[in-house]
């Protein structure tokens, strides 16, 4: 286990420099050879000599304020900075001499006549660079008192709920706002005032709560005092013990150093050698982990005939045993088919693996699924297809090297917010940038970003943008023709050319249906094919749709044909939403495939699991997630067992969801709260939080990293103890001491990660698969010298209408996404500070839209489609276009999912959340089905409230 006594990671005061010149230079009479362009701070701490500094430190550039770096150069006047004083062949240089030590004291000294001295009671005692510089550099005494002007009463900033501002301990520094610039890319933060009245300011002299502030944490990371400091250090103190883990929120996979003390968590922070988010974090991840001790946490296991009876707290025994028996009795009087399960995307690798192992080889039954069918497994169909795997081909480092990027179908600011930011930096240096979104996402215009294309599609009409895009490189011979040749198949080629280039597929023709003027069309296609490497990151705009497979097929072709595939920079790059997406799909997840990606039909695939697990498995595909509920409504589906995920908030239909799950008679439900499916469940199984187990997760760059337990399970415990533990009920017997010997055999039994361990995550940090023999280290690009599947396949991408489409009845368009602070169906956001920042589900309607219906800004109104209504609070806005309303879909009140319907892309039944034809009206009361669900809501809680009482009643002996 990665777990230390608490230290700062070593600061080499400025950032690394590639170059392949070098440059050698004399320190302290110690030889050192650096690339050019290193500072001789950085050069000094390579060589081992710290050179004293508060300005600097290595994830920002350097800004030369401070004046503590001072060093000595033979041949030269002065005493430049350190940090911003690059190394030169020949240079001799100093850092300690008689003059150096008196020049770096004067300064501390001003510093400290201006600072509190109430180190015993600071919350940073002991973790504050400027009481180390102090000692550092000797002093001892300050000259000044404190009888003239200072900021020793400067008043505090309590309003962001996670860390506070005490302006009186700040030392102007510029870390905090170079942070917010460079690291995070929003500029909220500035230096108000000039001279000794020079202070930071959020916004314009606002509240951090009222400003642009996004809450990430970079700042509070970059003070070198207690001036921005987090509120759990302040309230519980300095931790004692760290360990490394990895964030259980989005599909970036951000590495942490869970700060503990004892089994206590005092602060996370984002982890330096975090290969997928290089030390920065957003404020779920930094902040928003509360949810683990919240007081709604579900601690023991219960069970209950009828969803209309009281819950009862059980042993785990007899939990256990209760659902086993309940499986096998269904299965006995419906037959073997009538039950299966559900696979967690926020679950680990191993915990996924062992439930889809405990359906088809305890349950015997093929009948898996997993979330990523209603998000993600367009993404698997298609570019298994045309590149031949069914994963993203880049790192995120990657995007680093590129020169165009296309963002499709995604608002990373909101969903994936450390990889925006350094998107936004690539932006920042020049990079080009093309936004196909029927929303104006941030991306478009934001501070020093703006979209050179902002391609504002109507909802439902992707295929026929790529394709109109695709005319233009095709039909201006925009084509890498070397790269086709070389690594496509000709004949698949040619009838994709041939297609594309047809009129109908025109920029011009098609407008009328993409709303997408054709001369942005042309540009955009062109500064794609043309302005170097090239890079497409698309989310779930693109695969929630009836075509979605198809965009995605679409995406591979473009890629394919200007060669912006198989190195740095380029690639087909799709962005997951959960923190287990990948994971959760190369486990072996669905239906028809077994662990990765391997056709449940395949006699020889099949075989090799056979002998390992010994027993017979079935080899034809199970029932999806849609075939479930419509069997289950049919009587031949009776008995579900759901790990970590609420369907009932998050599929399509809630109405329809709902009447499917109260048609069965045992659904058994894995989680950390009673959410909304847990109330129509019969067994309640506590779940652990990521805080409470040890596994791997993979993120959307394939990147396989260590989740570790950093507490004991409040429920005693972890998930895949509780799957192992039914497993053996059910009389299939598995025998894990470790998940590290479940990894031992997915890597047996699944080619890409043949060559996983946890010995070799633990000491390289992470792996991204394919990883084995032909790639004992990972695979970080994909496709490099041929495709997968070997020669790439385009694929002929016609369009065709949703049946979604606006009519009298139902004039406008809803489509859904998500916000910034607050994370899938909520469950873990919401029972955090998080919503300060986003209380309720808002609908985005256009001005235009709302004078027509008579709506103003903050009323209620009623959303309708032909699958339900629900009523949603307005709020007006020209981000979305005339004819599209927007929604997030975070609070169970809120029912967004009520209103979508059943309509779903045809190859992979991803449900088509972003179309929805609905009508939107004024109202003054909620929905017939908000009344509902708020009596079923109340009646679940008492019944769980009476289980505590009888609970407690049990132990008075009352």
């Amino acid at each position: 286990m990665l777990e230390t006594v608490i230290k700062r990671d070593r600061d080499m005061g400025t950032p690394a420099r590639e170059s392949v010149e070098t440059v050698t230079l004399t320190i302290d009479g110690q030889a050192i050879t650096v690339p050019a362009g290193t500072s001789l701070m950085r050069a000094a701490a390579e060589a081992g000599v710290n050179i004293p500094k508060l300005c600097a430190t290595d994830s920002l550039e350097p800004f030369g304020s401070c004046r503590l770096c001072l060093v000595q150069i033979e041949g030269r006047r002065g005493y430049p900075a350190s940090c911003t004083t690059p190394a030169e062949d020949g240079m001799v240089v100093y850092t300690e001499t008689p003059k150096l030590h008196e020049l770096r004291r004067g300064v501390m000294e001003l510093y400290i006549s201006d600072h509190p001295l109430d180190c015993l009671t600071c919350p940073a005692n002991g973790d504050c660079e400027l009481q180390d510089m102090a000692g550092v550099v000797g002093l001892r005494n300050v000259r000044y008192g404190y009888d003239g002007a200072n900021h020793l009463k400067s008043p505090l900033d309590e309003s962001n709920p996670y860390f506070t501002y005490d302006a009186s301990k700040c030392i102007v520094c510029n870390r905090c706002v170079r942070a917010c610039e460079e690291t995070q890319g929003t500029f909220a933060l500035t230096i108000s005032g000039k001279g000794f009245e020079s202070r930071v300011s959020p916004g314009q002299d606002q509240p951090f709560l009222d400003s642009e502030c996004v809450s990430c944490g970079a700042c509070v990371q970059a003070c070198p005092t207690s001036t921005l400091q987090e509120k759990t250090v302040i309230m519980m103190g300095q931790a004692e013990h760290s360990v490394v883990t990895t964030c259980a929120y989005c599909g970036v996979g951000c590495g942490f150093k869970a700060e503990m003390k004892g089994q206590e968590v005092v602060r996370m922070v984002p982890w330096k050698d975090g290969q997928a988010n290089r030390g920065h974090s957003c404020v779920k991840g930094r902040f928003a982990w509360g949810y683990t001790t919240h007081k709604e946490r579900v601690l023991k296991p219960m069970i209950r005939k009828r969803i209309t009876d009281s819950w009862k707290e059980v042993s785990w025994d007899e939990a256990i045993n209760y659902a086993a028996s309940e499986f096998r009795r269904i299965q006995g009087q419906y037959g073997r088919d009538a039950v299966g399960g559900i696979t967690s995307s926020r679950c680990t690798n191993e915990e996924t693996w062992l439930v889809q192992k405990l359906v088809r080889a305890a349950f015997g039954t093929n009948n898996v699924d997993t979330c990523a069918r209603v998000c993600h497994s367009p993404t698997g169909y298609g570019l298994k297809q045309t590149l031949g795997e069914s994963a993203g081909t880049q790192t995120f480092d990657s995007v680093m090297h590129t020169d165009v990027v296309i963002v499709m179908g995604a608002n990373p600011s909101s969903g994936h917010p450390v990889f925006a930011s350094r998107l936004k930096r690539r932006l920042r240096q020049g990079a080009r940038l093309i936004v196909i979104d029927p929303r104006r996402i941030e991306l478009v215009s934001s501070p020093h970003i703006k979209a050179d294309f902002h391609l504002q599609v109507r909802p439902g009409t992707n295929t026929a943008l790529l394709s109109s895009l695709a005319h233009v490189i095709a039909t201006e011979r925009l084509i890498d023709e070397a790269f086709v040749a070389e690594r496509c198949e000709a004949k698949s080629f040619k009838e994709w050319r041939d297609f594309v280039s047809l009129p109908e597929n025109s920029p011009e023709a098609m407008e009328e249906i993409t709303g997408v003027p054709a001369q942005a069309v042309r540009g955009a296609a062109r500064l794609y094919a043309t302005g170097g490497n090239g890079s497409i990151y698309y989310g779930l705009g693109v695969t929630e749709h009836s075509q979605g497979s198809t965009t995605v097929m679409a995406i591979a072709n473009l890629a394919m044909a200007t060669g912006n595939v198989g190195r740095e920079g380029v690639g087909v790059n799709p962005l997951r939403g959960q923190n287990n997406v990948q994971g959760s799909c190369d486990m072996g997840s669905f239906p028809h495939e077994l662990p990765g990606y391997r056709h449940i039909s395949d006699d020889t695939v099949r075989s090799q699991f056979e002998r390992d697990w010994g027993v017979t498995l079935q080899p034809e595909p199970g029932l999806r997630i849609p075939n479930m509920f419509e069997a289950a409504l049919a009587g031949s589906f009776k008995g579900l067992y759901c790990q970590g995920e609420d369907i009932v908030q998050s599929d399509p239909n809630t109405q329809h969801v709902a009447a499917s799950l109260a048609a069965m008679e045992c659904i058994v439900v894995q989680d950390l709260f009673l959410n909304e499916t847990a109330k129509y469940a019969h067994v309640f199984l506590p779940g652990s939080s990521f805080l409470e187990k040890d596994g791997t997760f993979t993120n959307a760059e394939r990147r396989i990293s260590r989740v570790r337990k950093v507490m004991e399970p409040k429920n005693g415990k972890s998930d895949w103890e509780v799957t192992v533990a039914l497993s053996n009920a059910l009389g299939y017997p598995m025998d894990y001491r470790h998940p590290s010997e479940i990894m031992d055999e997915i890597a047996r039994l699944t080619p890409t990660f043949a060559g996983v361990s946890y010995d070799k995550l633990d000491r390289m940090g992470s792996l991204q698969w394919p990883c084995n023999d032909d790639a004992p280290d990972g695979t970080p690009i994909m496709h490099i010298d041929e495709f997968v599947r070997g020669k790439g396949r385009f694929m002929i991408t016609k369009y065709v209408p949703t049946d979604e489409r606006s009519t009298r009845r139902f004039p406008l368009l809803l489509t859904t996404g998500r916000i910034l602070s607050q994370y899938n169906v909520g469950a873990q956001t919401r029972r955090t500070p998080n919503v300060v920042w986003h209380g309720e589900d808002l609908l985005e309607l256009h001005p235009q839209d709302a004078e027509d219906r008579g709506v103003r800004d903050g009323d209620w109104v009623g959303v309708q489609s032909r699958a339900g209504e629900t009523v949603l609070r307005a709020t007006l806005t020209d981000r979305v276009q005339p004819g599209v309303v927007y929604t997030t879909f975070h609070f169970p009140e809120s029912g967004a999912n009520v209103v979508t319907t059943d309509s779903s892309d045809w190859a992979t039944n991803c449900p088509e959340y972003k179309v929805t034809a609905v009508q939107v009206t004024r109202v003054s009361q909620p929905s017939e089905w908000q009344r509902q669900w708020s009596r079923f809501a109340d009646i679940q809680q008492k019944l769980l409230r009476e289980r505590a009482r009888e609970s407690e009643a049990a132990l008075t002996g009352k």
